[in-house]
C-alpha cells in the first residue's frame, strides 16, 4: 500500500517494535467494495485498501462506519441480508501464489481458507465462544479441521499456544468453560484459537474494547509479539487512536461507509488532513499534560461516607467434599463522595469497584462493623445504609440511582422508551400518567433527545443514544446521588466525549454527586474531583487528580497510567511498567509488597494523598 520509506516510523520502545521487510505484492487487497441491505443506501461504499505481508493495517472509525463489514466480507461471513453489490477481495492462492477473488471462490474453498490462512478475533469473546464446550475443545477444532495430525499432537500444540499467550496453567484452561475465565483470559483464548493454525493474516475486530487498560496493554503486546514470531499480517479494527499509535504501520479512516483518509500511521496521527480524523483525535481521552486546578476545601460536605467497609463472599466448593472458598471482595474501604462533586473509583475487573457501588446503593450489605452514611442535604439527617428497613430503603432509592455500563442491556427491548422512562415513577407511586409523561419529555430534552422518541423501542437507537436514555431514566426520580458504573466503556471515543460532557453538565446544573466507576484513568482525569485506585479489594492510592496523575507513587497506579494508549507514536505503552504494576502484590517493590491479608497501611504522603505502603 505504501513504499517502505513512506511507511516506516522512527524506532521506539514499547509495543511498536521494528517493521520487517515487506514484499512487493499485497497479501490482501480490497477493491471498490460496496455492501448494502435491501433497497437502502450502501453501508460500505466503494472501499479500497490493502495490507502487505507482515504489516499491521488499522481500520479506524466509529460504530456503523463499515469497518467490521469490510473485514467480514473478506471471510464471506456477512449477515444473511447483506448484499455485496460490487468489488473484489484479492488473496494469493496456494502453490503459484496467483491472486484469487474471495468473492468468487466456492464455499468449500473458503472453508479451507478460514481459520488456516485467515483468522479473526471477534470483539466480544463471551459471545464468540460456545458456553457448552470446553476451551481446549474449541481451540483444538481449528487443528482438527485444517491439520492432518493426531489428537495427542493437537493437544500438545494447543497447550503450547496457551502457554505462549500467557496462561500460567494451560491444562486448567484447556478443561475450563468460558464462564470460568475472566474477560482478559477469554480474549487470550480467542487469540490462541486464531493463532494455533499459524495464519498468514489475522483480522482483529476491536480485540481490546471490553478489557481493562492493563489487560489491554498486555493483549496488544501479545498480538505484536505473535505477529513478529509468525510473520503474519494484521488488520486491526478499532475506534481507539491510542491503540492505533501503539500497533499500526498504516491507517485507513472510515466514516459512514467510505474511506475518508488513509496513509502511513505516523503521517495520519501527526498530521491528519480530514476533519473527521481530526475530530477523532480531539475526542480521544488523555491524561492531561499539566496539573488540573481543583478547589481545595478544609471542611468537606460529604453526601456519602464509607467507613471501615469490607465485603466477604463464601463460595461453595466445586464438589460436596471440597472446602468452601472465602473471597475478600472489599477490604477496609474509607472514602467519601463530596456533595456536588465526583469521586472516581479506578481499577481492573475484580478489584471490588462494583461491589463498592452496590453497597453505596444499599443493594449489597457490607460485613458487620461497617458504616455507610448518607446525608441527602447539607446538615440534614444522617442515614446508615446498613440499618435500613424496606420502607427506608425504598425512600433512599428515590435519592440514589445508577447509570449502568452496557446501554444495550440496560433497557428492556420489549418496552417503548416512554414506558421505560416512566416505570420508576410508577414503582414509587409518583404523579399521574400525564405527570409521568411530562417528566419523561423533560428528561429527554435534558439529555439532548427529542420528544418523538417516546414511542420507539431501544433497538432503534445507537449506543450513545441508549446511554443518554439510561441517564434520563436515572434522573426521573430527581436523585441527588448517582453511581455511574463504567458508563462510557462500551462507547466510541467521540460518543464517549459527548456522554462525559452531558454528565458534567447535568452534575453542575442539578448539583448532583457522582460515584464514578472506571478502569480508564484518562476518562477519570476528565471528570473526577478525587480518585481512589483499587486493586484486589484494597484502595492502594487515593487523592486529588493533580496528585495522582503527576506524582503517582504506587506501582499499580503507575501501571494504569503507563497502560493508557495515547494517539501519539512517540509515546508508546511501556509494557515493563505495566507488567510490574499489574503483577502479583508479592512481586511489587519492597515498600508496597504484601502477600495474603497482611497489607501495608494507607499512609498519608501529601495533602489529601494516601498510598498503601510501609514507611
Amino acid at each position: 500500500m505504501f513504499t517502505r520509506k513512506q511507511r516506516l516510523a522512527p524506532e521506539r520502545e514499547g509495543i511498536w517494535g521494528e517493521a520487517g521487510e515487506l514484499g512487493v505484492s499485497a497479501l490482501l487487497t480490497v477493491e471498490n467494495l460496496t455492501i448494502g441491505f435491501g433497497d437502502a443506501a450502501p453501508v460500505v461504499d466503494d472501499v479500497n485498501f490493502s495490507v502487505q505481508p507482515g504489516e499491521t493495517l488499522a481500520l479506524v472509525g466509529e460504530s456503523g462506519s463499515g469497518k467490521t463489514l469490510s473485514c467480514r466480507a473478506a471471510l464471506r461471513i456477512l449477515p444473511e441480508m447483506a448484499q455485496v453489490r460490487s468489488g473484489r477481495v484479492l488473496f494469493p492462492g496456494r502453490g503459484d501464489g496467483a491472486l484469487i477473488n474471495l468473492m468468487d471462490v466456492s464455499e468449500r474453498h473458503m472453508c479451507r481458507i478460514r481459520g488456516e490462512r485467515i483468522s479473526m478475533i471477534f470483539q466480544e469473546p463471551m459471545r464468540s465462544l460456545s458456553p457448552l464446550h470446553r476451551i481446549g475443545n474449541q481451540v483444538t477444532e481449528v487443528l482438527r479441521l485444517h491439520k492432518n495430525i493426531d489428537r495427542a499432537e493437537q493437544r500438545k500444540r494447543v497447550l503450547a499456544m496457551f502457554e505462549r499467550v500467557g496462561f500460567k496453567d494451560p491444562d486448567r484452561v484447556y478443561d475450563s468453560y468460558p464462564f470460568e475465565l475472566s474477560g482478559g483470559m477469554r480474549q487470550r483464548a480467542m487469540i490462541a484459537m486464531a493463532m494455533v493454525g499459524k495464519p498468514e493474516l489475522l483480522i482483529a475486530d476491536e480485540p481490546t474494547t471490553a478489557l481493562d487498560v492493563t489487560t489491554q496493554a498486555q493483549v496488544l503486546g501479545l498480538i505484536k509479539d505473535l505477529q513478529k514470531d509468525f510473520g503474519m499480517a494484521v488488520v486491526l479494527v478499532t475506534h481507539d487512536l491510542g491503540v492505533v499509535a501503539n500497533m499500526a504501520d498504516s491507517v485507513v479512516v472510515m466514516n459512514r461507509g467510505r474511506v475518508v483518509e488513509s496513509g502511513p500511521a505516523p503521517l495520519i496521527l501527526n498530521d491528519p488532513r480530514h476533519g473527521y480524523t481530526r475530530d477523532l483525535m480531539a475526542a480521544a481521552p488523555e491524561i492531561p499534560a499539566t496539573p488540573m486546578d481543583k478547589d481545595k476545601e478544609s471542611d468537606r460536605d460529604y453526601i456519602l461516607e464509607m467507613r471501615n467497609v469490607s465485603k466477604t463472599f463464601t463460595l461453595k466448593g466445586s464438589s460436596p467434599w471440597k472446602p468452601r472458598t472465602v473471597v475478600h471482595a472489599v477490604r477496609g474501604i474509607e472514602f467519601g463522595v463530596e456533595r456536588g462533586k465526583t469521586l472516581a473509583v479506578v481499577g481492573e475487573s475484580g478489584s471490588g469497584k462494583t461491589t463498592c457501588a452496590r453497597m453505596a446503593l444499599a443493594a449489597e450489605r457490607a460485613d458487620p462493623g461497617a458504616e455507610i452514611l448518607f446525608r441527602a442535604q447539607t446538615g440534614g439527617e444522617t442515614v446508615d445504609l446498613q440499618k435500613l428497613d424496606n420502607a427506608d430503603r425504598l425512600a433512599f432509592q428515590r435519592k440514589a440511582q445508577m447509570v449502568f455500563q452496557d446501554p444495550y442491556s440496560t433497557l428492556n427491548p420489549r418496552m417503548r422508551v416512554k414506558d421505560a422512562l416512566t416505570e420508576p415513577m410508577e414503582i414509587h407511586g409518583i404523579g399521574t400518567n400525564a405527570d409521568r409523561t411530562a417528566r419523561a419529555v423533560e428528561m429527554l430534552r435534558w439529555v439532548g433527545l427529542s420528544e418523538n422518541m417516546l414511542t420507539r423501542y431501544p433497538h432503534a437507537f445507537s449506543g450513545g443514544q441508549r446511554q443518554r436514555l439510561s441517564i434520563a431514566r436515572a434522573l426521573m426520580l430527581g436523585p441527588t446521588f448517582l453511581v455511574c458504573d463504567e458508563p462510557t466503556s462500551a462507547l466510541d471515543v467521540s460518543v464517549q466525549e459527548q456522554v462525559l460532557q452531558l454528565l458534567e453538565e447535568i452534575r453542575d446544573r442539578l448539583n448532583l454527586s457522582y460515584l464514578f466507576i472506571s478502569h480508564d484513568l484518562a476518562v477519570v482525569a476528565r471528570i473526577a474531583d478525587e480518585v481512589a485506585v483499587m486493586r484486589a479489594g484494597l484502595v492502594v492510592e487515593q487523592g486529588p487528580p493533580d496528585q495522582l496523575f503527576y506524582n503517582p507513587q504506587h506501582p499499580y497506579t503507575k501501571a494504569l497510567i503507563a497502560a493508557q494508549p495515547e494517539p501519539d507514536i512517540n509515546r508508546p505503552i511501556n509494557l515493563r511498567i505495566v507488567a510490574q504494576g499489574a503483577g502479583e502484590p508479592s512481586s511489587w517493590p519492597e515498600a508496597f509488597r504484601f502477600d495474603g491479608l497482611d497489607t501495608p497501611p494507607l499512609t498519608v504522603t501529601g495533602p489529601g494523598h494516601k498510598v498503601r505502603r510501609y514507611a
